[in-house]
């Protein structure tokens, strides 16, 4: 009995191995039109009473402003181009950080929160966390760090029910990803901590300090992919 459940296991195991590979081989080369973020918040909304609404347009990185790049990098993973999709000293400075029961901070890369929102569930968790770092290693494996980024900038949540860089620049500015200023893109970088919370536009005095930092930082950062 023992044996016949450890070959189902490896048999279950090799499976998932099997499945998640292909699937990021698969994600790596076509759009992706939705994630299990903007599922389950639709099913958020539908379980508040609120009129189910999302707004969601890919587009390829050649029609996302490098500013918006360049922004992002600056303010969620400066070691973004350089990791291989974990930073370390971030997350034990995080780990560090939050034992000391100071405001919980992220030690997340752009490659983790990518991986996080395409292929899983939101949440906190263990099994979700290994599931993450699983998914991270095969997308810095099978991905370049330009498709990363493509994917990351057109999945990731930009204000309530915005997601991906051009529904932002039409949300927040009434324009197309790819005619973004500096300013503009650090302003939508400023929120992405908590970007149901916060505003890119007539923002308050901490996002403003946010948006200016974040300005002065873009022009550090190389986009060398």
């Amino acid at each position: 009995m023992f044996k016949k459940i450890l070959r189902l296991l490896y048999k279950l195991m090799l499976w998932f191995i099997v499945v998640s590979v292909l699937s990021v081989l698969l994600l790596r080369f076509i759009p992706i039109p939705f994630t299990p973020l903007i599922i389950s918040r639709a099913f958020e909304q539908k379980a508040d009473g609120q009129e189910m609404h999302s707004s969601h347009d890919w587009v390829p990185i050649e029609e996302i402003s490098p500013n918006l790049q360049k922004a992002v990098i600056a303010s969620e993973d400066d070691k973004f181009l350089t990791h291989h999709g974990f930073n370390f000293d971030a997350m034990y400075k995080a780990y560090k950080g939050n034992k000391k029961g100071k405001k919980i901070k992220g030690g997340s890369t752009i490659s983790q929160q990518t991986a996080k929102n395409v292929f899983l569930w939101q949440g906190r968790s263990y099994v979700r966390k290994v599931l993450e770092a699983y998914f991270t290693v095969l997308i810095e494996l099978l991905w370049s760090k330009e498709r990363i980024m493509e994917v990351y900038l057109n999945s990731i949540e930009m204000g309530e029910g915005v997601y991906g860089a051009q529904a932002a620049a039409g949300h927040w500015f009434h324009k197309d990803a790819a005619s973004l200023t500096k300013r503009e893109a650090a302003s939508i970088a400023a929120i992405l901590p908590n970007p149901l919370k916060y505003r890119a536009t007539k923002s308050s005095r901490y996002i403003e300090r946010r948006k200016g930092r974040i300005v002065k930082l873009m022009r550090y950062v190389k986009l060398e992919y």
